[in-house]
């Protein structure tokens, strides 16, 4: 069993990194999508256990765990398998590939992800696609193989996909176009404008929304959102990274997401209930049931 990676940050940049308190309990319980249980962050980290139960205790009633490499990959599914509140996703991080591909690793990185995917609570294949933002020229078309590879394996097992898309909008595009998408297509985090949401919303890819939703700054982001139908909404903490609003800046985890999803109800003049259940529904449209046989391969 892979431990957790203690990951502390308040030392270096002296600001308070407490978790904050929790909100109220929603009404409806949904799951998020997308979630690093692996990485406890913060002054007292948490155990997975604990992140899981503080999320219970408010309405988030179960969580994709994602693997980014080959060790949190195996530990994602190894969790998944004797949890019963976590689904896992497994991948080779698009900023892990240039670098493997160099060692001459990529193949047999992939061929792990492959083998995992076969196991019956492994329900997704991500965090996988393509970030311009940290990778240069020169890793991009190691990033474009995997991301491929990617797309192959989720198709051939009957997965849903997981995108990562930074500063990639129109090479994600043109991929999942050429290549042809798996039919449960994600856009973890989503961060594009009203046109890639329009696009989105043309081809039946979901879009999930997270804690960047609620920040000041994120006019575009909101307007986005409104364009969405609701029948391809999906919500995420992507924990420990990107706290909502009013906590921005400090350790995130599965039980903030109610932050975030009453602001994205807010945002679309609706109630938080209403939204809840709509997104659960979308929620196991992608993954299946928690607590059931994997959604089948068409």
């Amino acid at each position: 069993m892979v431990e957790s990676h203690v990951r502390s940050r308040a030392a270096e940049e002296g600001r308070d990194m407490s978790y904050p308190p929790p909100p109220e309990a929603l009404t409806i319980a949904v799951y998020d999508n997308h979630t690093h249980l692996e990485i406890a962050d913060g002054d007292q980290p948490l155990d997975y256990r604990e992140q899981l139960d503080r999320a219970s205790a408010v309405g988030v009633r179960a969580v994709v765990q994602v693997g980014t490499d080959v060790e949190t990959s195996r530990w994602s599914a190894e969790i998944a398998s004797r949890e019963p509140r976590v689904l896992a996703a497994v991948a080779i991080h698009p900023n892990e590939t240039p670098e493997l591909e160099a060692r001459g690793e990529l193949d047999d990185a992939l061929a792990v992800i492959d083998e995992l995917a076969a196991r019956p609570r492994v329900r997704a294949i991500g965090e996988t696609g393509l970030d311009f933002f940290r990778t240069g020229e020169d890793g991009r078309d190691a990033q474009q193989r995997a991301f491929e590879a990617h797309i192959e394996i989720a198709k051939r097992h009957g997965l849903a996909l997981q995108i990562h898309d930074r500063d990639a909008h129109d090479e994600v595009v043109e991929t999942l176009l050429r290549v042809g998408a798996p039919e449960r297509t994600v856009f973890h985090c989503f961060s594009g404008d009203e046109e890639l949401a329009r696009i989105c919303s043309a081809n039946g890819w979901f879009m999930s929304f997270a804690g960047t939703v609620t920040f000041k700054n994120a006019k575009k982001l909101r307007a986005a959102l409104e364009v969405v139908p609701r029948n391809l909404l999906l919500i995420e903490t992507d924990a420990p990274y990107l706290t909502p609003t009013p906590y921005r800046g400090r350790p995130n985890s599965s039980y903030l997401m109610p932050y975030t999803l009453r602001s994205m109800a807010e945002t679309l003049e609706t109630d938080p209930s209403m939204l809840a259940t709509q997104i659960v529904s979308n929620t196991e449209l992608v993954y299946g049931s928690w607590e059931h046989e994997p959604v089948q391969a068409v």
